[in-house]
């Protein structure tokens, strides 16, 4: 019967294999091996805690869809204000958008790298598939390439670590917490929790639940779609990823197939292909769950049906796909490029996590409000995602204000700040006037 059980819930998983599927995605592999390569074992601790957080904050998210069986911003705006939708919906779309950009880039690459055509023809090709292949199947194709190719990439990079020597006594040691000094400890500490806490991963959980029709019934299966997703692939694929780069790679400027050209001469040729047939996997992944995220809030916000049966949602869909293509044109080496991408996001993620947590929270929104563990786990994700991201704005801010780009980044963090504060704010007021219902915010 158990046997029975567990092929059933095996067979019946779904949701989270696409948030899944954008986190061991190009950003995160770009942040692992450039952490790994430029300071070895030292961040160790990082890739194991991205693992446990990011599991934290789906299974809040996926409590949240379960509780509402609404979608994120619709729940919002119901119990916050139209401000606060639009608000969560412009997050998400930037964290989404700049991430989708430079992903494709990395595909465009990788398979100019394996083919000898070039990266533009390549970007064309693969905007054109992820929008007929999502815009005309919808959720269930890319709920399906999800699967595949997430425990592709998961077989892939694992086969990669064991034809590469380890030094377990410095793994252990990279296990202490610390942070190596300067901006790019800090971003690179960033990244790494930004690809497995990202906001595109948050909003994303309680749409794709609807579209499988989940409500509290489901919630055993639900927690063990996140256990498997994200706890156990996720976290086996960064650890081998990172282990791989931490032991044999020493070249942190690296650039996308450059990390994995560089395992042929030293590991051999078959660590090689392995690590990059896992990048173009794990790219193509990232870009299908991804292309999603932007088209699903801004149908929510506008009330539209989030499936392919409405065409304005189709159509938002295949624009987002085809505009993607775009993304081979930024300059700049890809790696560091995904590891600003993931890090801007990160900056982003903290603001969505507390809505969460206070949604969770108001007896109003949900029929079974949080209990002190799930509080303290919330508190906890959204302290640790707070500390993180704070330090790499602040190192970005330190490094001056000259660059348009910083900027952007400062100014960005300054107004979902102040959105924090004020959520905190309301939370208080509401936990003193014992009010059951908050009053909604007016815009």
């Amino acid at each position: 019967m158990a046997a029975t059980s567990l092929r059933d819930r095996l067979s019946g998983m779904g949701p989270t294999w696409l948030a899944g599927a954008i986190a061991t995605g190009p950003a995160t592999i770009g942040a692992l091996v450039t952490a790994g390569a430029s300071f070895d074992y030292a961040l160790l601790w990082v890739v194991v805690l991205s693992a446990v957080l990011g599991a934290t904050a789906q299974y809040l998210a996926m409590r949240l869809g379960l509780l509402t069986e609404a979608g994120i911003v619709a729940v919002v705006e119901e119990h916050l204000g139209e401000a606060w939708a639009w608000l969560l919906v412009a997050d998400a779309v930037v964290a989404a958008g700049l991430a989708q950009l430079v992903i494709m880039k990395t595909l465009a690459g990788v398979s100019a790298a394996v083919t000898g055509v070039g990266p533009v023809v390549w970007a064309v090709v693969w905007s054109l598939v992820l929008a007929v292949g999502l815009a005309g199947g919808g959720y269930r194709y890319a709920e399906l390439g999800a699967k595949v190719l997430v425990s592709l990439v998961v077989l892939l990079f694992v086969a990669s670590l064991f034809v590469v020597p380890v030094d377990l006594g410095a793994a252990a040691a990279g296990l202490v917490p610390s942070i190596p000094a300067g901006v790019e400890g800090a971003l690179l500490a960033a990244g790494i929790l930004g690809g497995a806490v990202h906001i595109a991963l948050v909003t994303m959980q309680s749409y794709t639940m609807r579209a499988r029709g989940w409500t509290v019934e489901d919630a055993a299966l639900a927690r063990f779609d996140v256990a498997a997703s994200m706890l156990v692939a996720f976290g086996i694929a960064s650890l081998a990823i990172f282990l791989v780069a931490a032991s044999v790679l020493g070249d942190p400027g690296l650039g996308v197939v450059g990390a994995a050209n560089a395992l042929g001469p030293l590991v051999g040729a078959d660590a090689r292909w392995l690590f990059l047939l896992g990048l173009w996997g794990a790219a193509v992944t990232t870009l299908g769950g991804n292309t999603v995220v932007p088209p699903y809030l801004v149908a929510d916000k506008m009330g539209w049906r989030q499936d392919t049966e409405d065409g304005r949602y189709r159509a938002t869909v295949a624009a987002f796909a085809l505009v993607s293509a775009l993304g081979v044109f930024i300059p700049g080496a890809v790696f560091g490029l995904l590891v600003q991408a993931l890090a801007i996001g990160f900056v982003g993620t903290p603001f969505v996590l507390l809505l969460v947590l206070y949604l969770l929270n108001d007896p109003g929104a949900v029929p079974e409000t949080n209990s002190a563990l799930e509080n303290v786990g919330g508190v906890l994700l959204i302290g640790v995602s707070t500390v993180v991201a704070g330090q790499w704005v602040q190192r970005v801010a330190a490094g001056g204000l000259a660059d348009p780009a910083s900027l952007a980044i400062l100014a960005f963090a300054g107004v979902l700040a102040a959105a924090m504060l004020g959520l905190v704010a309301m939370a208080v007021r509401d936990r003193l006037t014992d009010d059951p219902e908050p009053a909604v915010v007016a815009d």
